[in-house]
């Protein structure tokens, strides 16, 4: 197993449970681009990294990801990671399988997304309002607000497994079972952990 690992994927899907887990377990530093993006928005606006551009939701998407994926790149060939056994469990939201392709195929780590594709956007927002928590920043959203979010990321939930089946990239399908989807990756990893 690499000594890397890149957990993908959309916003109440577990990514950040699963990265979670995986720091405590076995000892992971938990890096999150979330605030490595915001940090980008709000000190170097001249990157075009932004989530609130103005852009659709799947065009913010593309170029988010388009941009940050050889930042991250950067940050594995860093080697900063290496040295340590294990390295870095790097949660991604806005990082399509494509794109992961295309600029981070072949470093020092593995990638795996967690998505909700096979529910309807009404059964998304459900999903949202069980799992959003007062540390999260939708928790603050109007419903409307999250009825809207939901269709955007059941598409982008779409796009991705696409993606995963053409390039044959590892995804978990958390909509239904969440708990016990998430206990069957880890007990996976476990066994790649011991190999």
């Amino acid at each position: 197993m690499k000594n890397n690992i890149i957990i993908s994927g959309v916003p109440r899907a577990g990514k950040s449970t699963v990265s979670h887990l995986l720091s405590k377990q076995y000892g992971y530093q938990h890096i999150s681009m979330d605030s490595i993006i915001a940090g980008f928005e709000k000190c170097f606006p001249e990157t075009g990294v932004n989530t609130y551009s103005g852009l659709s939701s799947m065009d913010t998407l593309h170029v988010i990801s388009r941009k940050m994926a050889p930042f991250a790149r950067a940050m594995l060939d860093s080697g900063e990671y290496d040295e340590y056994e294990p390295g870095m469990v790097l949660d991604m939201y806005q990082l399509l399988p494509e794109d992961y392709m295309k600029y981070i195929h072949g470093a020092n780590c593995e990638i795996f997304y967690f998505i909700t594709s096979d529910v309807t956007p009404e059964e998304r927002f459900a999903i949202q309002k069980k799992y959003d928590t007062e540390k999260d920043y939708t928790f603050y959203k109007s419903d409307e607000e999250l009825r809207e979010g939901a269709v955007y990321i059941v598409e982008q939930s779409i796009l991705m497994k696409e993606q995963c089946l053409r390039y044959g990239l590892p995804y978990f399908e958390t909509a239904r079972n969440r708990e016990r989807v998430i206990e069957e990756f880890l007990q996976e990893l476990s066994i790649l952990h011991n190999k």
